[in-house]
């Protein structure tokens, strides 16, 4: 069972979209596993996008991340990580597909509502910056033997 960690970042809250989101990846059978809402401070900014530091989007993106409120939510699941991904759909909007979170709602590279962990090493790493162990719930559903074969 792998998680992940998705943020629905200020653009997706400002929006009103994080229920649809939220229902998005629901619906592909994953579960959460943690949420919680936050304003982004500078400093977890910089740790979460560390691997972009320097690059020359990386001041642009720390500002629009702290900019206002997100949610950040660790989620469960079979292939947690490359479900999470092929829902959210390309990084620049107007190259996602239809079906996904960034084809269906987003048209701007800059404001693409969603971040996905890219990797199980990634996911991780980012679930442990926002979220304590004690943070994250394992529970069984009654729908879980309808999504997962033994």
């Amino acid at each position: 069972m792998e998680r992940t960690l998705v943020l629905l970042k200020p653009d997706a809250v400002q929006r009103g979209m994080v229920g649809a989101i939220i229902s998005k990846l629901e619906g592909r059978g994953l579960k959460i596993a943690g949420m919680k809402m936050l304003q982004m401070d500078q400093a977890l900014a910089e740790r979460h996008y560390e691997p972009h530091i320097g690059k020359p989007f990386f001041p642009g993106l720390i500002s629009f991340i702290t900019s206002g409120p997100l949610v950040a939510m660790a989620w469960e699941g079979n292939n947690a990580v490359e479900i999470v991904r092929s829902t959210m759909g390309v990084t620049n909007p107007v190259e996602a597909s239809p079906g996904t979170i960034r084809g269906d709602y987003a048209t701007d590279i800059g404001r693409n509502l969603v971040h996905g962990s890219d990797s199980l090493e990634t996911a991780e790493r980012e679930v442990a910056l926002f979220f304590t162990a004690s943070e994250l719930l394992a529970y069984n559903r009654s729908v879980d033997d309808w999504i997962i074969e033994p």
